[in-house]
């Protein structure tokens, strides 16, 4: 296997830097309000270098929510190595997996539909690739899920998976863990649980 030369290895680093900068603005202020000074700043960069990596605020945003979506990737690559767990107790897990990223500052915002972000992630093939890979993976958890009877098969599917995509940056996990009073498991199940159960008692989840 080749050796990556030190300098482009530095550049990844470097790379890395900037993008964790740009995932905890992304969850802190939203697009919107991040400002491109203020991430080279706080990656400890002049302006001119850091446009060496990218060249817009679009790019950076792109960057970020490319990096998330590949780590969501990541951890259903792992959950399908437990084959013998129901669809949706791995349905389940990645929720979980996203209210703990969410927890930890690290899950962006989602781009509203009209927003300028959402039209520049359209455009973004590798943005796209990453989404169409986890929403079909999540996908054929969803329909099996449907077809075990444990998710309503009388809903669109595509409504089961937005659902999924929602807890990404559900207001309610933030209200929660500002009021002090809850610890993060169980805030963490509780939105897992109205997730799949909705707030009737009782429903088998």
């Amino acid at each position: 296997m080749a050796r990556v030369p030190y300098r482009e290895q530095m550049l990844q680093v470097r790379e890395n830097a900037i993008v964790e900068v740009v995932n905890r603005l992304l969850a802190t202020k939203g697009y919107d309000l991040m400002t491109v000074d203020e991430v080279a700043a706080e990656a400890g960069l002049a302006k001119a270098s850091l446009y060496k990596h990218f060249t817009s605020k679009d790019e950076l945003a792109g960057a970020a929510m490319v990096r998330v979506l590949e780590l969501a990737i990541a951890h259903v690559n792992e959950l399908l190595k437990a084959p013998d767990r129901t669809p949706v107790a791995q349905l389940q897990s990645v929720v979980r997996w996203t209210l703990q990223v969410q927890l930890a500052g690290e899950m962006p915002s989602l781009p509203a539909q009209n927003s300028k972000l959402s039209a520049s992630l359209r455009a973004n093939r590798k943005y796209m690739d990453r989404l169409f890979e986890l929403s079909d993976k999540l996908g054929a958890w969803i329909e099996q899920a449907q077809k075990d009877g444990q998710v309503d098969p009388a809903l669109p599917s595509e409504l089961v998976l937005y659902t999924l995509f929602a807890r990404a940056c559900d207001p309610v996990l933030g209200m929660l863990k500002a009021s002090g009073q809850y610890s993060d498991p169980q805030m963490i199940e509780w939105l897992v649980a109205t997730t799949f159960r909705g707030l009737a008692p009782g429903l088998p989840s």
